[in-house]
């Protein structure tokens, strides 16, 4: 079986599909609109094709309009020249706007459409002609897939079709409970998470600033993994509010790096003001590290509020502040929560289980 997944060569969610699926025994290609920053999918044997479709982004008025347009046109003719090359026996993309759009507009069949998030929560809501063009998409696909139920329900909002939920798992031989070196015996408030302001990582400082107030002589850091275009912003806020030397950016990490950081975490806390499904919440539970997250929709769904960590309202530092307390004052949560976060993740989010979902489904509708 050849698949052909649209999808964007930057994202490390892309990657891993990819990998995976190569890995299964699936003859695995990547058209991507974005190129690849890196060599990866070359040393991974994945053949990667690429049109740079979003060169138009420079311009404005009548003429964004008209190269938004013409580029897209050369996408669809780009993409059905590379349908011709590979001859794939099924047609897959991932995110329900370009990607998809162009999938659906090059008339292969039989198409599948992945939705992340932001496809089905922000962008059909943005304009008339944004709505028409998702419900266009997923009226094209022969099977919808979500990795949520309750992102599968925002998506059927733009469509009557089945939609089947495949989690975005993790690696759970990766993502295990593990000894680290180098810890200095500091309660540590941990974040991974692109430094964006959809992510809540003003409202996360903000909650660290009234932990150090609540507890004075308390040996705390916030480390903040990842970067992104707030930055400067929030590295700020840290200087506004006198907890810069309690706080490390880290920058971006590698994923392969990413569990030792969750292993050294006393908690990790996600404050989202949207998400679709929370993998970093799996992560950390993955680890054995308890949780503390907004109540947007994606963690409600993969965290246990009270058992395998604690479910806040979004935007509210005090409420955020008061459940990481609770791991202060009980420094024993952080084992029985985070055994319980393990079994979960286990049980539900195995990566290997979701490989075995998206298989199931290519051979069904290969079938059909």
């Amino acid at each position: 079986m050849k698949v052909l997944l649209v999808a964007d060569a930057r994202s490390v969610h892309t990657r891993r599909w990819a990998v995976s699926l190569k890995e299964s025994g699936v003859e695995t290609v990547l058209y991507s609109i974005f190129p690849s920053p890196d060599g990866f999918f070359e040393s991974a044997g994945i053949r990667l094709h690429v049109f740079d479709m979003f060169t138009y982004k420079g311009l404005s008025g009548i003429k964004l309009v008209r190269g938004m347009l013409k580029s897209h046109g050369e996408a669809v003719r780009d993409l059905k020249a590379v349908i011709s090359e590979e001859k794939p026996d099924i047609l897959h993309a991932h995110y329900a706007t370009s990607f998809g759009l162009i999938a659906a507009m090059s008339g292969f069949h039989p198409f599948l459409i992945s939705v992340w998030g932001s496809d089905v929560y922000e962008f059909p809501y943005k304009s008339i002609l944004n709505r028409m063009s998702v419900k266009y998409i997923l009226r094209k696909a022969d099977r919808i897939m979500s990795t949520s139920n309750i992102m599968a329900r925002q998506t059927a909002r733009f469509t009557d079709k089945d939609i089947e939920v495949i989690p975005f798992g993790v690696d759970t031989g990766l993502f295990r409970p593990m000894q680290t070196t180098g810890g200095d015996g500091s309660f540590v408030v941990g974040n991974v998470k692109t430094l964006s302001p959809k992510y809540g990582i003003d409202v996360l400082i903000n909650a660290f600033s009234i932990v150090l107030r609540t507890n004075p002589g308390l040996d705390a850091k916030l480390v903040i993994v990842g970067d992104g275009p707030c930055r400067s912003e929030y590295e700020g806020l840290c200087r506004t509010l006198g907890v810069m030397e309690r706080v490390v950016f880290t920058g971006r990490v590698p994923n392969g790096m990413l569990p030792e950081y969750y292993n050294r975490f006393s908690v990790a806390v996600s404050l989202s003001r949207s998400e679709s499904f929370g993998v970093v919440a799996v992560e950390a539970m993955a680890c054995g590290c308890p949780v503390v997250t907004s109540d947007a929709d994606g963690f409600t769904e993969v965290v246990v509020d009270g058992e395998t960590g604690f479910i806040v309202p979004r935007n509210d530092a005090e409420a955020a502040a008061a459940a990481i307390q609770r791991f202060i004052d009980d420094p024993s949560l952080r084992e029985k929560m985070g055994r319980k976060g393990e079994e979960r993740v286990r049980k539900m989010y195995d990566w290997k289980d979701s490989i075995g979902k998206m298989l199931k489904v290519y051979g069904n509708v290969g079938r059909s």
